[in-house]
């Protein structure tokens, strides 16, 4: 069984984003399996590294959209992208120097934020973008 399972209900009606959040529900899954297998540092660190990457490219598409239509919430949006990004790096630091673990709590924090965002603020954006042809 998946750690997260997509549901329609995450949908914000926008295939290309639906898309990434489903690519991140499966890099997230994907992390979890290596750090309940005990996978070596830096097979996790790869895993770690892909997140974040794609992270940042899907924040960086919905932004482009906010910006392009001058969505109201843009800003409030972008703070919260900003602040995830940088505890994931730190993270991401903390784990290459070896000070920190990536443990069980990792990927349920990055779950409970994926899933969060999508149902809360990400949701927010369906009726606008919807009304601007992005579907």
């Amino acid at each position: 069984m998946s750690f997260i399972t997509w549901e329609d209900t995450m949908s914000v009606n926008v295939k290309e984003i639906d898309d990434q959040h489903k690519k991140l529900i499966s890099l997230i899954n994907e992390l979890h399996e290596w750090i309940q297998a005990g996978e070596k540092k830096d097979i996790l660190g790869g895993v770690l590294e892909e997140l974040i990457n794609y992270t940042r490219y899907h924040f960086s598409v919905e932004e482009r959209r906010m910006k392009q239509f001058s969505y109201v919430g843009y800003l409030e949006h972008k703070r919260e992208h900003d602040d995830f990004t940088g505890q994931v790096l730190l993270l991401k630091e903390k784990y290459d120097k070896g000070t920190t673990a990536l443990s069980s709590e990792v990927s349920s924090f990055l779950k409970d934020w994926l899933t969060n965002h999508i149902l809360g603020t990400d949701k927010k954006y369906t009726p606008f973008f919807n009304s601007k042809g992005i579907i």
